[in-house]
C-alpha cells in the first residue's frame, strides 16, 4: 500500500488506492499497521477528510472495482451506490448505461445525465474511459456537495480521479482476460403448428370462412407443419470477449508517471458479424517537482473505437424484432426448390440474397414490412461501421507562494473524431424490403472540440482547535467547436462491401456531398468555498456558484447557485463515553440550490435557417430561409433544490451505517412545446412548463473483520424513490410522452404521477357471455361496451361517463424504479479469494411490446394460448380476433404492463494467488489467476429477454430488447 502525505491538508495521510493494491515490500503492513491512516474523499476542485464530510457523497476505490469485467465504466456503478440507479441501455457490445443520480430531475432522456468530470476536466461522456485506468470515483449526490458545479450540477456528479505514479520502484501490471457469452434466455414462441392453429382460430372467430365465393382457412394441416423455423436459434451466436491492461509506474523525488495501455474487445450475442465492440486505450499521467513551490503536471489519453450494431430496442425492423415476430413456417433458407414455396416468383429477383450455398434466404409471406429474414438482413448490413477517436488531456501548473496558500491553473481540453461508413448493396429481401435501383457507399466524419480553463486559490490553515479552508476560483468552459461532413458514391460497379470503394470513377451526377458547421457555445463561472471545523466536532461546508452561459438569453444569463451543510461529530464530544456498541456518531444536513442548462443551443432565440425552398412564377426552384424556432428572450435556468439529513454510525466496531433522507425539487424544468404548424417555424420552441419532485431514503450498510488467514466484507446499499410531477405549463393535467405503435400515447407526464408513467385502459377481467356484456350498463341504461363479445375485455368505465373512451385512461404504473438495491460479498482465505454481487431494482412497471400490431399474422408468444375459448377458459387473455372490435390488443392496457422486479446475480468470481515464493521466482510481486460468471441467474417474472430495460430513450417499453449475455470468463493479473 503505497503512502503519501499532503502538505495541503498538515499531517493528515492520504491514502491513495491503486490497482496495484498489494504491498510492493515487507514493511507496507507494517506500516498500515503502525499509523493511523485517515480516509479523503474528493469533494470538487479539493479533498476532505471522510469524517468531516457533511455532504451525501458515495465513493469507489480502485480495488472495489479493478476486477469487474463490464468494458464500460459508468457500469461499475450499478449497485454499488445508495440511490444511484444505472440501467443498461442494452446488451449490445459498446452500449451506454443510463445513470441517474437520486432520480429524476428533469424531462428527457438526455437532461438527467449527471456531469462527468474526470481528473477535474469535466466531459460529455466517458465512453473513452479505460475502467483499469481508474483510482477512484466519488458521486456528489446532494446539493450541499454538487454546488460547486453550479449550473451543470442538478442531475448529480461523478468525480473520477485516474491512476498516478508513486514515487519508488517501477511497477509494472498486466491483467488480461478471456471469455465466451451467450443469451442467458429465449422467448417462449408458437411453434409452427401451432401458429397456423392460432391463425385459423382469429380468422374462424370473425367468421371469414367462406365456400362462396371461396375462402379456405389460411392453413388447410396445420399438424403438417411440425416445429418449423427457430428464428431465435438462427440470430442467438455464442460470442467472445477479451480484455488486456498493461500498465507502468514509477517516479523520483521530483518526477512521478503512470503509462497504461488497454485492448478491449467484444462480440455480440445476436448475429456477431454486424454486432461488435473493440476499444484501444493508451494514457499518460505525469506530475513534476520543479522547484519547491512550483508543480507541473498533465494527463493526456486517448481511445480509438470502432463498432457494428443492431437496432437494440425497435419494434420496427432488426434482427431480433423480426426473429420475435416472424412466422415459423417460412424456412430459414430455401433447399428443396422454390417451387414449393408461396409466391415463387419472390425467388426469381436478381438481387434476392442468397446463403453461402448460393440457397436463397426465405421470404415471408406472412409477415411483412420490415419484418426480414435476419440472416438475409445480415449480409446487407456487412461492412458497415461507427468509429471514433477521443483525445482528453489537462495541463495544470500549482504554485505555493506561501506557506498555507496554493495556487491552481489547469487547461483542459477533449478533441474528439468521430464517423460511420458502409455500402449498401443492391438486395431483394422481401416485396416491401428491398433495393433495386442503385448501390451506395456512404462516409461520413465530424469532428468537436471543447476546453476550458479553471484558476483556483486555496488557503488551508489550523488555528488551535479550528481547522479552515477557503477555496476561490474562476473558469472559462467553450463547448461545441464542431464541424462535420459527408460523402455518397450511388451507382458502383460492384455490388458487394469488399469491393466497394470511393476510388471509383463514376459521374458526376452520382456524387453526393453535404458540410456543417456546429454552434458553439461559452460558460463563465465563478465559485467560492469556505470549509470550517472546531476539533473535528462541529462542521461547516459554505458553497457559491455563479455561472453565465450563451444557452440562455440577455434577460437570464447568469445564475446564482448557493448551498451550505453542517455536521457534528457527535461522538467526538467530552460526554460521549467509549463502549463496544456504537462506537462513532456523525449527523450531517444540507441545503443546496443546483441548475440545469441541458437543452440545444440558442433555443431563446430565433434565427434563420436554409432549407425552406419555394417555387415562385415559372416553378423555378428558389432558395429560401425560414426561422428555426420563436424566440423567448425570458428563457431560463431549471433550478433544483435539495435538502438532505443524514446519520453516519460505526457499531461493534466493525459495521458503517449511513442512512441519508432527501428532498428535491425542481422548478422551471425545460421542455419544447407543441404549436401549430402553420406558425412556420421549424422547431418547437422550448419553454420552462413544469415543476417536479422526488423524495428519498438512502441505507449503506458495511461490515469488515480480518482475522490471520480469513478476511470478510460485507456491503449492502438500499434505495426508495418517489418521484412526482406537481406542475405543468397553463395548468394543463398532462402532456403525451411516449407513443407506442398503432397505439399512439401509452405515457404521460401528469400532474400528480412519476415521470415516465403508463396511462391506459384498466381491465376487469373478461366478459364470458353475452349475458355479462348486457349487464355491463350505464345509468341511462345503455350499453356501456356495446361492440364487444364473449371473450373480450371488460374495460372499467373510470371516469363514470357511462362509455369507455381514452378519457378512461388511468395510471397503470410507471417506468422509474421505486427501490434499487445492490450486495457485495468479498471473502479471503489465505491465497484464495471470492466476490459475489448482486444488484436489482422493484416497484416499476414495463411495457411488453414485442409483438407487431399492425402486421396481424406476427407470431405470438405461448402465453396466447392461455386466451379465452369460451366460457370459464380464461379471465386475463381475450380471445383471438383479426377485426379486434373491441380494441383488445390494439389500445394501451393494463394487459401489456407487467412487473420489472428483478433480482440479479451479477457476478461471481474466484480468485487464487500464486504463493511469494514461487511468484518471486519470475520477478513478480503479485500473480493472480481468477474465473468469473457473469448476470449468471436473475429472479423475475418478466416475460421478455431482460428485466433491465428502463434506461436511456426506452422509457421502459421493451420493443426488442437486447438482452445482457450470461459470460464466463478466465483472467490473470500479474505485477512486477
Amino acid at each position: 500500500m503505497n503512502v503519501k502525505i499532503s502538505r495541503s491538508l498538515g499531517a493528515i495521510a492520504v491514502l491513495y488506492f491503486t490497482a496495484n493494491f498489494h504491498a510492493q515490500n515487507t514493511t507496507t503492513d507494517t506500516i498500515q499497521k503502525e499509523q493511523k491512516i485517515e480516509e479523503v474523499v474528493m469533494i470538487g476542485y479539493g479533498t476532505q477528510k471522510k469524517s468531516n464530510v457533511t455532504g451525501a457523497i458515495s465513493s469507489l476505490k480502485a480495488s472495489d472495482i479493478e476486477n469487474i469485467p463490464t468494458g464500460r465504466p459508468e457500469q461499475v456503478l450499478q449497485g454499488r451506490a445508495a440511490g444511484v440507479s444505472v440501467i443498461s441501455n442494452s446488451g449490445q457490445p459498446g452500449s451506454t448505461a443510463t445513470v441517474r443520480v437520486r432520480g429524476i430531475t428533469s424531462f428527457g432522456a438526455g437532461s438527467n445525465d449527471p456531469l462527468w468530470v474526470v481528473d477535474g476536466i469535466v466531459v460529455d461522456n466517458i465512453a473513452w474511459l479505460n475502467q483499469a485506468d481508474i483510482e477512484g470515483m466519488e458521486i456528489l449526490k446532494d446539493g450541499a456537495s454538487a454546488a460547486i458545479y453550479g449550473v451543470s450540477a442538478a442531475r448529480g456528479v461523478v468525480l473520477i480521479t485516474t491512476k498516478k505514479g508513486r514515487k519508488g520502484r517501477l511497477n509494472l501490471s498486466y491483467n488480461g482476460s478471456f471469455g465466451v457469452g451467450s443469451a442467458a434466455k429465449k422467448l417462449d414462441l408458437l411453434n409452427a403448428t401451432q401458429y397456423a392453429n392460432i391463425m385459423n382460430e382469429a380468422i374462424a372467430n370473425d367468421n371469414m370462412y367462406s365456400s362462396n365465393p371461396p375462402n379456405p382457412p389460411m392453413f388447410a394441416n396445420p399438424n403438417s407443419l411440425g416445429n418449423g423455423t427457430d428464428w431465435q436459434d438462427a440470430i442467438f451466436n455464442t460470442a467472445q470477449r477479451s480484455s488486456h491492461d498493461v500498465s507502468i509506474s514509477g517516479g523520483s523525488d521530483k518526477s512521478t508517471f503512470f503509462t497504461s495501455f488497454g485492448l478491449f474487445e467484444q462480440q455480440g450475442i445476436v448475429l456477431r458479424d454486424i454486432s461488435n465492440y473493440k476499444r484501444l486505450n493508451a494514457r499518460i499521467n505525469s506530475t513534476h517537482k520543479v522547484l519547491d513551490w512550483l508543480t507541473l503536471g498533465e494527463t493526456f489519453a486517448y481511445t480509438h473505437t470502432k463498432s457494428q450494431g443492431i437496432n437494440a430496442n425497435g419494434e420496427f425492423g432488426g434482427p431480433l424484432s423480426s426473429a420475435i415476430n416472424l412466422d415459423p413456417v417460412t424456412p430459414l433458407t430455401v433447399t428443396n426448390g422454390i417451387s414449393n414455396q408461396p409466391f415463387a416468383s419472390d425467388y426469381t429477383n436478381p438481387f434476392i440474397v442468397r446463403d453461402g450455398l448460393g440457397n436463397p434466404y426465405g421470404i415471408s409471406h406472412y409477415v411483412n414490412k420490415e419484418m426480414t429474414n435476419p440472416l438475409a438482413f445480415q449480409q446487407t448490413q456487412l461492412g458497415k461501421y461507427n468509429w471514433s477517436d477521443d483525445m482528453v488531456a489537462n495541463v495544470f501548473a500549482e504554485v505555493k507562494p506561501i506557506n498555507h496558500i496554493t495556487v491552481k491553473s489547469s487547461l483542459n481540453g477533449k478533441l474528439s473524431y468521430w464517423g460511420n461508413q458502409g455500402f449498401t448493396p443492391k438486395f431483394y429481401l422481401s416485396p416491401s424490403s428491398k433495393n433495386d435501383v442503385f448501390n451506395s457507399i456512404f462516409r461520413q466524419t465530424e469532428k468537436k472540440f471543447e476546453w476550458n480553463i479553471e484558476n483556483t486559490i486555496n488557503y488551508e490553515n489550523k488555528f488551535g482547535d479550528h481547522n479552515l479552508s477557503v477555496l476561490l476560483g474562476q473558469g472559462y468552459y467553450e463547448y461545441n467547436i464542431s464541424s462535420g461532413q459527408n460523402t455518397t458514391y450511388t451507382n458502383l460497379p460492384v455490388n458487394n462491401w469488399q469491393d466497394a470503394s470511393f476510388n471509383f470513377d463514376i459521374a458526376q451526377e452520382n456524387r453526393l456531398g453535404n458540410a456543417w458547421d456546429g454552434k458553439e457555445t461559452h460558460k463563465a463561472s465563478y465559485f467560492g468555498r469556505v470549509v470550517y471545523d472546531y476539533k473535528n466536532k462541529y462542521l461547516f461546508t459554505g458553497t457559491i456558484r455563479r455561472d453565465g452561459s450563451s444557452r440562455f438569453g440577455k434577460n437570464n444569463h447568469w445564475g446564482n447557485f448557493p448551498a451550505m451543510s453542517l455536521g457534528w461529530n457527535l461522538s467526538n464530544e467530552n460526554f460521549w463515553r467509549e463502549n463496544n456498541i456504537v462506537n462513532s456518531v456523525k449527523i450531517r444536513g444540507g441545503y443546496g440550490v443546483l441548475g440545469n442548462d441541458a437543452i440545444d443551443n440558442f433555443r431563446f432565440s430565433s434565427y434563420l435557417i436554409p432549407g425552406s425552398n419555394y417555387t415562385f412564377g415559372n416553378n423555378s426552384i428558389n432558395i429560401g430561409y425560414a426561422p428555426d424556432t420563436l424566440e423567448n428572450p425570458d428563457l431560463k435556468w431549471e433550478r433544483t433544490t435539495q435538502t438532505n439529513v443524514a446519520v453516519d454510525l460505526k457499531l461493534f466496531k466493525n459495521f458503517d451505517l449511513s442512512v441519508d433522507v432527501y428532498r428535491k425539487k425542481t422548478t422551471d424544468i425545460l421542455r419544447q412545446v407543441n404549436i401549430p404548424g402553420y406558425v412556420g417555424v421549424t422547431n418547437n420552441p422550448y419553454r420552462n412548463i413544469g415543476d417536479m419532485k422526488n423524495d428519498g431514503i438512502e441505507v449503506s450498510l458495511g461490515y469488515k473483520k480480518n482475522w490471520d488467514d480469513f478476511g470478510i466484507s460485507v456491503n449492502g446499499n438500499f434505495g426508495y424513490l418517489k418521484n412526482e410531477i406537481t406542475r405543468l405549463e397553463d395548468g394543463k393535467e398532462f402532456v403525451d410522452f411516449v407513443a407506442f405503435q398503432s397505439m399512439g400515447q401509452v405515457g404521460r407526464l401528469q400532474v400528480g404521477s412519476s415521470y415516465g408513467s403508463f396511462y391506459g385502459y384498466q381491465n376487469a377481467g373478461i366478459f364470458q357471455n353475452q349475458a355479462e356484456i348486457d349487464a355491463y350498463r350505464n345509468s341511462a341504461g345503455g350499453l356501456i361496451q356495446g361492440s364487444a363479445k364473449p371473450g373480450d375485455f371488460k374495460r372499467v368505465d373510470t371516469n363514470g361517463d357511462g362509455k369507455i373512451t381514452e378519457a378512461d385512461y388511468v395510471n397503470l404504473g410507471n417506468s422509474v424504479p421505486k427501490y434499487t438495491f445492490g450486495f457485495t460479498l468479498n471473502m479471503n482465505y489465505k491465497n484464495f479469494d471470492f466476490m459475489l454481487f448482486a444488484q436489482g431494482q422493484a416497484g416499476n412497471k414495463i411495457f411488453q411490446g414485442l409483438r407487431r400490431l399492425d402486421i396481424l399474422e406476427s407470431n405470438y408468444q405461448t402465453s396466447i394460448l392461455d386466451r379465452w375459448t369460451g366460457e370459464g377458459t380464461s379471465d386475463t387473455v381475450a380471445r383471438l380476433s383479426r377485426n379486434d372490435e373491441n380494441q383488445n390488443y390494439t389500445r394501451p392496457s393494463d394487459y401489456y404492463l407487467q412487473k420489472g422486479d428483478y433480482l440479479r446475480l451479477k457476478l461471481v468470481q474466484i480468485g487464487y494467488s500464486l504463493p511469494k515464493n514461487i511468484s518471486e521466482t519470475i520477478g513478480a510481486t503479485k500473480v493472480r489467476f481468477y474465473v468469473t460468471g457473469e448476470n449468471l441467474v436473475t429472479f423475475t417474472k418478466y416475460t421478455g429477454y431482460d428485466p433491465e430495460i428502463a434506461g436511456g430513450d426506452s422509457f421502459g417499453i421493451d420493443r426488442a430488447y437486447y438482452p445482457q449475455a450470461r459470460t464466463f470468463m478466465f483472467g490473470a493479473n500479474v505485477q512486477f
